[in-house]
This record gives C-alpha cells, structure tokens and sequence, in this order.
C-alpha cells in the first residue's frame, strides 16, 4: 500500500433533523441526516407517513388528474353514442 494516501478516520458526530447525536468513526467529521433509529417510524412503532419532498402528494395529484381525464373521456364517448 501506498503512505499517506488515504483519509484520516476520526470520530464523527452524527446529528439527526430530532435532535439526536451519537459518535461513530468515519472519515467526515460531521454528518447530518434527516431519520435515525429514535425517531424512523420503523424503529418507534408509530406508523407515520414519511414523505421525502411531497412525492406522495404529487402521486395523489397526478392520480386525480388521470381519474378526472377517464372521466370526460367516457362522457364524450357516451354523448357521441346518442
């Protein structure tokens, strides 16, 4: 192996969006995220919806959308039928 090639290992500090903090070892001496195990809804038993940047909510919007266009679609098809 080569020297002095590699990145220092430190202790990190891992900082979660709750509020928690623990220590690891990493080569980052900082590092933020946005879920850890105290507050996942897999890890806390409370059944929450995690939704990462409204994908559920465009999900929603955009299945309205198509339910809405199947819609007028069968109107005209039953009008054209008269």
């Amino acid at each position: 192996m080569k020297a002095d090639i590699h990145p220092e290992y430190v202790l990190s500090t891992v900082r979660c969006s709750c509020g928690n903090e623990f220590t690891t070892r990493s080569t980052a001496p900082e590092i933020r995220v946005e879920l850890c195990n105290q507050c996942h809804p897999f890890y806390t038993g409370k059944q929450k919806l995690v939704d990462s940047g409204g994908r559920v909510e465009r999900y929603r919007q955009r299945y309205a959308k198509s339910q809405a266009k199947q819609a007028e679609a069968a109107k005209r098809k039953e009008s054209k039928g008269r």
